[in-house]
């Protein structure tokens, strides 16, 4: 059995060095696999870098141990994730690369390249499922005045990320999908968006009348100033561009995110992702089902929708023990 190495840390080494540094019949694996993931899966590039990743602290692993790719079985597996363990990693981490080391060993097995599948027997400890931050409805709404109140001048850099701001707490989508959004994909009329997902899968995902009138600012006067004044580098056709006219990308986003929450006291510091389960929270509070918002949010499963009913159940519960006489 392979000793700890460099590629089995919680804290993780430089992959692309990593990667250099395999064997290059185990590398040209790694690349059929990435390919696999992206081309055949339609994986986003982020999940794409995610599975890579583990892959290759995996084959790694398993080379600095003096084994081959061929050698690859359960107890290389399980000491792969012990050194990870030793080294600090999480049990969501853990779990999460359990199963990404699962989808890398099936795909092997079915290629060709596994003599069997190890993967299949490997456990690992259940993830936390920890319950996300969210804003109260009172402080969403001052987020949104907030940011209403920054374009107020009608700074087109101003009403594009108020725009922003509404869509994500409108809509829950995701950072990656807001980003991906193109002008023609908001339709006014119907007052909806249509949202590419994960795994290239569309759906419709309503706005609001706010959200709306944000959006009809930032398209008819702040855009126009922003796509004239770079028009000589060629403007995109994306919906939310960045001061040099190009897709706007999601650390931006962030960054307004973070600018508009911040300016709320007391509320939680957050990005997209903190809007998006903020959005969730709310629909479910506010009467809507489950399955509903499976759909808004663009869940494969139910189960991940599931996760903001322990939300809104925490809630109530804090509630009871500050109201009920005998909590």
């Amino acid at each position: 059995m392979p000793p700890p190495s460099r590629s089995g840390q919680g804290r993780r080494p430089d992959l692309r060095a990593l990667r250099a540094g395999l064997p290059e019949p185990v590398q040209a694996v790694v690349t059929g696999y990435e390919r696999h993931l992206g081309l055949e899966r339609g994986l986003s590039a982020h999940t794409v870098r995610a599975y890579v990743g583990d892959a290759v602290s995996l084959l790694a692993f398993v080379v600095d141990g003096g084994g081959e790719l061929a050698e690859l079985d359960l107890a290389r597996l399980r000491a792969w994730l012990a050194a990870q363990q030793a080294g600090g990693a999480s049990r969501t981490t853990l779990a999460r690369r359990a199963a990404s080391a699962r989808t890398f060993t099936a795909w092997a097995h079915r290629t060709g390249v596994l003599a069997t599948d190890p993967g299949g027997r490997l456990a690992a400890p259940r993830a936390h499922r920890t319950l996300p931050g969210v804003l109260r409805a009172g402080q969403a709404g001052e987020v949104m005045q907030a940011s209403a109140a920054g374009a107020a001048q009608r700074d087109p850099v101003a009403l594009r990320d108020r725009a922003i701001v509404e869509l994500l707490y409108a809509t829950g989508i995701r950072v990656s999908e807001l980003c991906g959004l193109d002008v023609g994909e908001a339709d006014f009329s119907r007052r909806v968006v249509k949202v590419l997902g994960k795994g290239g899968k569309e759906r419709v995902v309503p706005f609001g009348v706010p959200a709306g009138q944000a959006l009809d600012d930032w398209i008819t006067e702040g855009r126009p100033k922003i796509a004239a004044e770079s028009a000589g580098d060629g403007v995109e056709p994306a919906l939310f561009l960045g001061v040099r006219g190009k897709r706007l990308d999601p650390r931006a986003v962030r960054r307004v995110v973070h600018d508009a929450v911040t300016a709320v006291p007391g509320a939680t510091d957050m990005g997209p992702h903190g809007l998006r389960h903020s959005a969730a929270t709310h629909l479910l509070e506010g009467g809507a089902d489950l399955r509903s918002v499976q759909e808004l949010l663009g869940h494969a499963t139910l189960a991940t929708t599931q996760l903001y009913t322990h939300v809104t159940v925490d809630r109530l519960k804090a509630i009871h023990d500050r109201a009920h006489p005998r909590a």
